[in-house]
């Protein structure tokens, strides 16, 4: 089970590392479509670039798990609704869908619930 959660928390940061570094043109078009300023966009990469840092150094310090995944996720619950809100097909909702999933699974064993 150890090996899926550490699978997991991986997935989730390099996920989010990739996006927010190498595709900063999707995340600046999707937060213009969102209505959200340049203020917001900044926090909101900043700390989930911070929280999957923290996801990964969690590995050897698993104390960082829980909190990290906790708030990924809600940056993932808030993915969705803002797709909502924007009526963005699933294709777009499905990869904040799938990590937040992930991150479920995360706090649930970080959580020692599963």
């Amino acid at each position: 089970m150890n090996n899926f959660i550490t699978i997991a928390q991986i997935i989730v940061a390099a996920s989010v590392a990739f996006v927010w570094i190498f595709r900063t043109h999707n995340v600046v078009k999707e937060f213009g479509q969102f209505g959200l300023s340049i203020l917001v966009r900044s926090f909101v990469g900043f700390s989930k670039t911070v929280l999957a840092t923290l996801l990964v150094v969690g590995i050897w310090f698993p104390s960082l798990i829980l909190f990290s995944a906790l708030f990924m996720g809600f940056f993932m619950v808030a993915a969705q609704y803002f797709h909502f809100k924007a009526n963005n097909p699933m294709k777009q909702r499905l990869p904040s869908l799938i990590l937040l999933v992930l991150c479920a699974f995360i706090v649930l064993n970080a959580a020692n619930l599963l």
